[in-house]
């Protein structure tokens, strides 16, 4: 057994972002690197996989157009007796989640979740992940196992680009009666954002005080070009909806700036936010956490800050 297996996700006959990022973390490990691509439309994704660093792309037009349990579990069962990867990396979505975990028990392989780093150290695996609510950081070692299954976090790895150079070949795996269908798609609500596909975040904490004071930071947002996000505070009052909140308990996100006015940095939080390529953090107690992580700090009134930056817009 060698090398690595990403299994990339698709949405709508486009390959989600955290399939770029699982090239990105394979590239680190030894070994050659496969890409799985399932699906009914499988062959016609395979060219938006074809990045560098890429060796080979293993196409399965086994199972429905969109995502399915059941029939996931099948094609990367079949992949990996076809390929014999040391290790299988996916994203820590709700997609994976509902079959990888039942892979790597059915082949009694290693397991973990939510990794945010991966190595070797001396030949062997080593993840990375969070405990006791993200207050822990500890090194996860896999010994006995002949091969380790790996759920990534997304945006925790920049997403792999350039051209490839990979040969294409078909997987043949065996047809399952799915258990759930795919009926359609249901719109988000109105008014709703996606936030994780922002560039520009301004987040607000518990610092603003009271609910009257949003509409505020909703205009300074809409005049900085910038979505608004929330602390977990705020979701809680009932004050933003849950679609908003950056943190464990919310939305990972990865954007080029991220804003944040009265947000202390609780881990939790933390853990949704720190990977973004610019951190701006605005804050009264010259101790919070939010500091740690932040590339450029204010020790100030966030109101003031506010009030200073829609003079410039």
């Amino acid at each position: 057994m060698a090398g690595t297996l990403v299994v990339a996700e698709h949405l709508r006959g486009e390959l989600r972002p955290v399939t770029f990022e699982l090239v990105t973390a394979a590239r680190d490990l030894e070994g050659p690197l496969t890409v799985l691509v399932a699906g009914a439309n499988a062959a016609a994704l395979a060219e938006q996989a074809n990045v560098e660093g890429v060796d080979e792309i293993l196409t399965c037009a086994a199972g429905p157009e969109e995502f399915e349990n059941d029939a996931a579990q099948a094609v990367l069962e079949a992949a990996i007796e076809e390929v014999e990867p040391e290790v299988a990396l996916l994203g820590f979505t709700i997609n994976s989640m509902g079959f990888a975990p039942a892979v790597a028990v059915k082949l009694g392989a290693g397991f973990a979740s939510d990794v945010f780093a991966v190595s070797r150290d001396g030949g062997s695996v080593v993840a990375q992940r969070s405990f006791y609510g993200a207050k822990v950081n500890a090194e996860v070692e896999f010994p006995g196992a002949e091969r380790v299954v790996l759920l990534l976090r997304p945006t925790s790895w920049p997403p792999a680009e350039g051209a490839g150079s990979a040969q294409t070949r078909d997987l043949a795996a065996p047809f399952v009666d799915s258990r759930a269908r795919h009926n359609d798609y249901q719109e988000v609500a109105a008014g709703d954002v996606d936030i994780t596909t922002a560039d520009f975040l301004l987040s607000i904490g518990r610092g603003i005080g009271e609910k009257d004071a949003i509409p505020q930071f909703e205009e300074l947002a809409e005049k900085m070009g910038a979505t608004l996000s929330v602390s977990r505070p705020i979701v809680d009052a009932g004050w933003m909806a849950n679609a908003r909140q950056v943190g464990q308990s919310g939305k990972t996100v990865k954007p080029k700036v991220y804003l944040a006015l009265g947000i202390s940095g609780a881990v939790q939080h933390l853990a949704g936010m720190k990977t973004a390529s610019t951190i701006i953090a605005v804050n009264t107690d010259p101790e919070a956490a939010i500091f740690n992580v932040a590339h450029y700090g204010a020790v100030a009134d966030l109101f003031e800050v506010a009030d200073e930056l829609e003079k410039l817009f």
